[in-house]
């Protein structure tokens, strides 16, 4: 009120908001805005969301899988949501917010090697060898 009378334009900060839609989530990756992506378990088709792991872990994003596209989308007021962004975090909570990436980082962007499937193995059955 005061810088409107003084005829300056208030400072107005960015609220801290939830990214969601699948456009909007790759964009938010591919520009490194991205600080944790959250995926749903159970969207479908799957492939929607098949390929978020590689890019996330291409472009170094930390990202989870969750159950239920529905409780995402309790998150941003919509009835379901198949991925979620975070792009900004309010200064008292970065250091929970550090803590659960560190989390992330170790149960899926880590593992991911692990969690790819590796057929055969070179073992011949009896009437091969």
């Amino acid at each position: 009120v005061q810088a409107e009378a003084e005829g300056k334009k208030p400072e107005i900060k960015k609220p801290v908001v939830v990214k969601y839609g699948l456009n909007h989530i790759t964009y938010l990756i591919e520009q490194g805005k991205a600080q944790l992506v959250v995926i749903a378990h159970d969207v479908d088709p799957i492939e929607l969301v098949v390929w978020l792991p590689a890019l996330c872990r291409k472009m170094e994003v930390p990202y989870c899988i969750v159950k239920g596209k529905a409780r995402l989308g309790t998150i941003v007021h919509m009835k379901t949501a198949a991925a979620l962004c975070l792009t900004s975090v309010k200064n008292e909570d970065k250091m929970e917010f550090s803590r659960i990436v560190e989390a992330v980082k170790a149960n899926f962007n880590d593992k991911y090697d692990e969690h790819r499937k590796k057929w055969g193995g070179g073992i011949m059955g009896s009437k091969s060898q």
